[in-house]
């Protein structure tokens, strides 16, 4: 059976998304305004050995994941992407330089995008499939990025976050997989992060900051609740960083600190107790596995439709 080795007694009819965004600690978007864009180049890189220690928890648990990698990383280190591919997990694309999709023109969004895409293959030797914006930032002001998207040739996004927040998210859009068909033509199926409803309230869970910061029978309980009584899939998410809880600290604003840095020491243990008690896959597995997909008319996510509250976290 694909996947992992799941314990007895959870439900083995859902297969859940596991995935990486693979990108340096000092690229967060929280940290443009502490770090320039200019400097990347000569900061420590520590990408390369967090994401090998991902890659090796995940054999451990004996899972295979999507590694939605930035072009900028790719292109400096091929040999990470294609050892990625070699371990049999999926490639995909975190975009080029972790820019914010709504702060980029198309012209320019689509031009890194193709960019990026062309590094990823090049590296890998396989097609790239699937995509995830910096910081989830295809929201209302720049869901055009759908119509370039299907017109790249990828097949999935995962971009599209159903919460409020101050960075990201379309409140009320579906929170389940479901596909779209854009303007240009053509259809994409997007796989949003994962959110449980608490009332009115849709509060993420699931990943990065949430997943740090939650204790891990609250992130296990939403995991359930999705996989039971709303039969939809889960989407984890991590980050290489973190797992590195001895990355060097780096000056910002408070909130910033907290969010990035609480919780790095649970990372690991959280990850791994989740593994072993659902089945997860990469994402266009988990696709694969959900079955017909609701059929979303693009007006409807341009318009609110509800709303729903969540934590301010990576």
């Amino acid at each position: 059976m694909e996947g992992n080795a799941f314990t007895p007694g959870r439900p083995v009819e859902i297969v859940n998304a596991l995935s990486v965004d693979v990108e340096e600690h000092f690229q967060v978007s929280a940290f443009e305004g502490a770090i320039r864009r200019s400097d990347w180049s000569t900061l420590p890189s520590r990408v390369e050995s967090n994401t090998h220690r991902l890659l090796d928890l995940f054999d451990v648990a004996g899972v295979k994941a999507t590694f939605f990698v930035l072009g900028w990383i790719g292109e400096r280190k091929p040999a990470l992407v294609r050892q990625i591919s070699e371990r049999g997990h999926e490639v995909a694309s975190h975009g080029y330089g972790h820019r914010l999709v709504y702060q980029q023109t198309p012209e320019d969004f689509k031009a890194e995008t193709i960019a990026s895409k062309r590094l990823l293959e090049d590296a890998a030797g396989v097609k790239v499939k699937g995509y995830r914006a910096a910081s989830f930032s295809i929201t209302r002001r720049s869901l055009w990025a759908l119509d370039i998207l299907c017109e790249i040739g990828f097949e999935y996004d995962s971009s599209i976050f159903p919460v409020v927040h101050d960075r990201y998210g379309i409140p009320g859009a579906p929170r389940r997989p479901f596909s779209v068909r854009p303007a240009g033509g053509g259809e994409i199926i997007e796989f949003p992060p994962s959110t449980v409803k608490l009332g009115r309230l849709v509060v993420p869970a699931a990943g990065g900051g949430y997943l740090r910061v939650y204790p891990l029978w609250a992130t296990r309980m939403a995991i359930r609740r999705l996989n039971g009584p709303d039969r939809s899939p889960a989407m984890l998410y991590v980050h290489p960083w973190e797992v590195d809880p001895g990355q060097p600290r780096i000056k910002a604003p408070l909130l910033t600190s907290l969010r990035h840095y609480t919780g790095l020491r649970s990372t690991e243990k959280k990850l791994l107790h989740l593994m072993r008690r659902f089945r997860f896959a990469p994402v266009a597995q988990a696709v694969a596995a959900h079955g017909q997909l609701e059929a979303v008319d693009l007006s409807l996510l341009s318009e609110p439709q509800g709303d729903g509250r969540s934590g301010y976290l990576a």
